[in-house]
C-alpha cells in the first residue's frame, strides 16, 4: 500500500494490477487518497452542475439490454417516438427554467436511418438556440449500419445537423464478455471505443461512462477505465467521466441486489486515481441519492452533473431522485465547495 500511495502521489501511473489492488483497500484511506488527488487537478475549491434535461426521442429498441426496464419492442402499447411539437414542448420548458442542453438518447430503433436523426436534429437548431448533447455510440453504429455508412461518415453528417457532443452511455463494461450477456445486439468494445475515437478526430467532445454492479469483476472494472484512459492518451477528447451503479428492479436482472454505497465510492476513488488524463469525474447522485452524492465530492469527484430536469431510464428501474438547482448549490455549499454552472466542456458559466 506505501508503495502504491507513494506512486499515485509522485504523479505516476497505476498499472492493472496494482489498480485491481486497490479495491482491498480499507474505504476511507482509499477516499483520502482519491481527494487528494482531485486537489490536485482542482486546487479551486469550486464543484460545478449543468442545468440540462434528458429527452429520449423514443423507446423502442432492439438491443433487449437485461439491465434495462426502460425499452420497449415496436408496437408495444407503450411505445412511442416524440412528435415535434412533444419534443419543442420539453426543450422550451428547459429554456424557462435556464437550461443550456439537452441530452438525447433513445434506443436502436429497427426502422429509422439517418435522415430520421438528421431532420430531428436540424428541426431542434432551426427552432431553439440550445446545446445537443446526444446518441450515443451504440445508437450511432446502428444509425450507420442501418444506413450503409462508415462511422466518420456518419458522425459528420449528424454533426453536420447539429449534434455538438456525444455522451458516454452504452459503454456499461468495455469488456465483450460483460456485453454479450448482458446486451448481446449492442455494438462490441472495440466500436465503442471507436465511435469516440471518431468522434474526437471530428472535433467533438465526448463523456464516458461506466455501469457496473451486476455481473462484471473488479477486474474488468479496470479495464474499462484502462481502455478509457488509453484512448483518452491518444485523441484527449473525454470531458468527464460518470461511474454509475447498476439498478435491477423491473429488469431481467432483478434477481441481484443493487450494490451498496461503500462499494460505490471505492469504485468512484479508483476511477479518481486510475484515470488520470480525465479531468472530470462525476458524482452519480440520480442513482445513490443526494447524501451519497455529496459524500462523493471527498472521494474524487468534482462535478454533481445534470439538475435532471427528466429522467426516464433510471426512473423505470424504481430509482428516482430529483432536486432542484436550489438544493443542489445547497449540498454543494453545505460540503463546503462553490456551487459553479458549466456547460459539456466544463466551461464555468
Amino acid at each position: 500500500m506505501d508503495k502504491i500511495k507513494e506512486k499515485i502521489l509522485s504523479h505516476k501511473r497505476l498499472n492493472k494490477e496494482e489498480a485491481i489492488s486497490l479495491f482491498n483497500w480499507e474505504l476511507i484511506s482509499l477516499g483520502k487518497l482519491a481527494d487528494r488527488v482531485r486537489w490536485g487537478l482542482h486546487p479551486q475549491p469550486v464543484v460545478t452542475y449543468i442545468v440540462d434535461r434528458n429527452i429520449n426521442y423514443s423507446n423502442i429498441c432492439i438491443s433487449g439490454c437485461k439491465f434495462c426496464a426502460f425499452w420497449r419492442t415496436k408496437g408495444h402499447q407503450e411505445a412511442y417516438i416524440l412528435t415535434k411539437e412533444q419534443l419543442g414542448k420539453k426543450i422550451e420548458e428547459l429554456l424557462t427554467l435556464g437550461g443550456i442542453q439537452i441530452l438525447l438518447q433513445g434506443g436502436l430503433h429497427p426502422d429509422l436511418d439517418i435522415e430520421f436523426y438528421e431532420e430531428m436534429l436540424s428541426w431542434i437548431k432551426r427552432n431553439y438556440s440550445i446545446h445537443i448533447h446526444g446518441l450515443s455510440p451504440p445508437e450511432i453504429a446502428h444509425i450507420a449500419q442501418k444506413s450503409g455508412l462508415s462511422l466518420r461518415e456518419t458522425i459528420n453528417r449528424l454533426k453536420q445537423a447539429g449534434l455538438d457532443s456525444i455522451p458516454g452511455g452504452g459503454a456499461e463494461i468495455l469488456v465483450d464478455r460483460v456485453r454479450k450477456s448482458l446486451s448481446p445486439h449492442k455494438c462490441n468494445t472495440a466500436t465503442w471505443l471507436k465511435v469516440m475515437e471518431v468522434a474526437h478526430q471530428l472535433g467533438l467532445k465526448t463523456t464516458a461512462t461506466m455501469m457496473f454492479g451486476h455481473i462484471e469483476t473488479y477486474e474488468e472494472r479496470i479495464e474499462h477505465m484502462l481502455k478509457i484512459r488509453a484512448l483518452q492518451d491518444k485523441t484527449g477528447g473525454f470531458t468527464a467521466f460518470i461511474p454509475w451503479t447498476f439498478q435491477p428492479k423491473n429488469t431481467a436482472l432483478g434477481h441481484l441486489r443493487p450494490i451498496g454505497a461503500v462499494e460505490y465510492l471505492k469504485t468512484l476513488a479508483i476511477s479518481r486515481i486510475v484515470l488520470d488524463n480525465v479531468a472530470n469525474i462525476q458524482a452519480s447522485w440520480v442513482t445513490q441519492g443526494e447524501k451519497i452524492g455529496q459524500i462523493s465530492l471527498f472521494f474524487g469527484a468534482n462535478d454533481m452533473g445534470s439538475l435532471m430536469l427528466e429522467e426516464n431510464v433510471v426512473a423505470a428501474t424504481g430509482v428516482h431522485f430529483r432536486i432542484k438547482e436550489e438544493k443542489m448549490r445547497y449540498l454543494i455549499e453545505q460540503a463546503g465547495f462553490r456551487p459553479q454552472r458549466r456547460n459539456m466542456q466544463y466551461e464555468w458559466i
